[in-house]
């Protein structure tokens, strides 16, 4: 009798100790006071940004960012809930705690530095160069020598334009009114070249079979992060809830199941490692 309790004792005492190294599950839902409802992360985002979360065929919300969110939320032991928000109004839904953070894509830039309390970068976007087999660009002015496209009005037009090598490369610029436009043009070989964000280039080439490749040059960097509340005077509590997160992304790129994600939506790892 004496060595069934003592078993079970043990059994308890090895489980608590278990629980015990995987501080994110412990009390997630009760000690995270950053949250608005305890137990649960609502997340904010545009639900028409492909791949990073969008609404598929039969209007279920899928994406890079919310399988993302999800393993993070079972890493954590919370319940994830995805609201689609106006993305102009994204600084007052937090404020109003109508939404505990934003995941979607969102890049880091001064202004929400200044307004939000941003997770270290978990993603970047950069601004490459995709080509057609046998098309090779090493330097950028060599997008000279050959036609290339780019989406009107995007952040890939706007970094060609400030490149240096732009008033050596502009003649060759074909501008369309949708990126799937111009890769419709790429593969019937009316353009060689396109520059894109990277997380949409490698989500359009891994469903079209590895069509293009990306050339070992690009216009720039664009950091994704997560957005949580900024409080005043007292921030301790979304501090808090932000490294919490960032500890479970940090263990999902540990164990790779990250990696699985991003290989899933892009074909690649595109996971930063959180420092």
């Amino acid at each position: 009798m004496f060595r069934k309790h003592a078993l079970l004792a043990i059994a308890a005492l090895a489980g608590a100790l278990s629980l015990a190294g995987s501080p994110a599950r412990i009390g997630a839902g009760e000690t995270l006071s950053g949250l608005a409802t305890p137990g649960r992360l609502v997340v904010g985002l545009d639900d028409t940004f492909a791949p990073m979360g969008f609404r598929d065929p039969a209007n279920n919300l899928v994406g890079f960012d919310i399988d993302l969110a999800k393993a993070v939320g079972e890493e954590m032991g919370l319940e994830i809930v995805f609201q689609p928000i106006d993305w102009g109004a994204k600084e007052m839904e937090l404020a109003a705690k109508n939404i505990d953070c934003i995941w979607n894509g969102m890049s880091r830039t001064p202004e929400r530095e200044a307004n939000m309390t941003l997770s270290r970068d978990y993603l970047n976007n950069r601004l490459v160069v995709m080509t057609n087999p046998g098309v090779e660009i090493t330097d950028l002015k060599q997008l000279a020598s050959v036609p290339y496209g780019t989406q009107a009005a995007s952040s890939s037009l706007e970094m060609i334009r400030k490149s240096p090598a732009f008033p050596v490369i502009r003649e060759n610029l074909h501008e369309y009114p949708t990126y799937d436009e111009c890769i419709l043009d790429m593969r019937a070989g009316r353009i060689q070249a396109m520059v894109v964000d990277e997380v949409l280039g490698q989500y359009k080439n891994n469903n079209l079979g590895a069509a293009f490749k990306t050339a070992p040059v690009d216009f720039g960097n664009d950091y994704y992060v997560i957005g949580f509340r900024r409080g005043a005077p007292d921030n301790s509590a979304n501090e808090q809830l932000c490294r919490a997160v960032e500890k479970a992304l940090r263990a999902l790129r540990a164990s790779g199941k990250g990696a699985e994600i991003s290989r899933k939506w892009f074909g690649e790892n595109l996971l930063l490692e959180m420092k």
